[in-house]
């Protein structure tokens, strides 16, 4: 196993070491190891625990797992995480699928001192995970992510949107309905109630929300009339998020990613055909040309956990 000692933040970068990268989901945690050629070492997957003390504990033995027998000490630990994310105190706060309620926790101190006193770098999930995309395709994008919720992240010049509280591109928490269902931000009829890998679940009950998703196609793809209405009702949403972004941001790419993103093709056609719909009765909408601008994100590499990777050398740079 590695030797895990304390590293200063001017040490951190491409040396004889590794990087470890964990992006927290609300259902499942990926990890990587970094070598000093960005090579990826190993992988790892873990389903997320609540609370923080669990958290902090799993994400400690998955850096055990995933530097195993390698002479290379871990230079840093670089965590995505949902919720508010100050990373420059290295605390999160309502991370509300996680358990984290409104009071900050100082996340990055809690990991450093279980794996010994190497320096962790955190930041939303979504925002490490746009970083990680624009290393791979470049240019200025947004990143919707369709997972347990729904969130976005905006990229700029090499350089992700954070605001003055880190809620830039939390969208998810539009409230749209007063009437609608109750979201975990405590508010009703929140974008993220009719938009997400969670709404898609309550809507079409048949496991997590991959499975859901997956079900949900393969079923409207068969002509199930109860599937084709509940799929093109949570594109819709999407199609939504996306259009609500377009005219935030208007980056030249949206990516879409998260859990249900692993649908791959259908769901971008879902999603294109909903914007296509939407932009129908609006020159204004039509010229802008959305559905073109949709990618999904790169599923050959762990595009989420590379990208918390490399927080650790934003923060040297800075």
């Amino acid at each position: 196993m590695a030797v895990l000692t304390p590293r200063r933040a001017e040490l951190w970068g491409p040396r004889a070491s590794v990087r470890v990268g964990l992006d927290i989901g609300g259902t499942k945690i990926d990890g990587v190891a970094l070598g000093p050629g960005d090579e990826v070492l190993a992988t790892a997957r873990h389903p997320s625990p609540g609370g923080v003390v669990d958290v902090v504990s799993t994400v400690a033995a998955l850096v055990a797992d995933l530097v195993g027998d390698s002479p290379l000490p871990v230079a840093v630990v670089g965590i995505g995480i949902p919720g508010l994310v100050d990373p420059v105190a290295g605390t999160v706060r309502s991370a509300v699928n996680l358990g984290f309620g409104p009071e900050p926790v100082a996340l990055a101190d809690l990991v450093s001192r279980a794996v010994g006193g190497v320096p962790v770098v955190v930041e939303n999930d979504v925002k490490a995970t746009a970083l990680g995309a624009h290393a791979v395709l470049g240019g200025d994008l947004t990143l919707v992510s369709l997972g347990t919720g729904l969130a976005a992240a905006i990229v700029i010049d090499g350089r992700v949107l954070r605001g003055a509280s880190g809620a830039a591109g939390e969208i998810g928490h539009l409230a749209l309905d007063r009437d609608g269902h109750l979201c975990g931000c405590g508010q009703r009829g929140c974008l993220e109630t009719i938009a997400s890998g969670a709404a898609l679940r309550r809507e079409w009950p048949h496991g997590d929300e991959g499975r859901s998703a997956v079900h949900l196609f393969a079923a409207a793809e068969a002509g199930d009339p109860a599937a084709v209405g509940v799929r093109d009702r949570w594109a819709a949403a999407v199609a939504l998020a996306v259009r609500t972004l377009a005219l935030t941001a208007d980056s030249g790419t949206v990516v879409l990613a998260g859990g249900v993103a692993a649908l791959g093709e259908p769901l971008l056609r879902s999603v294109s055909a909903a914007l296509r719909q939407q932009a129908a009765g609006s020159p204004f909408l039509r010229g802008l040309a959305l559905h073109d601008r949709l990618v999904l994100l790169p599923g050959d590499r762990p595009v989420a956990a590379i990208g918390a990777a490399n927080l650790c050398r934003v923060e040297a740079a800075r």
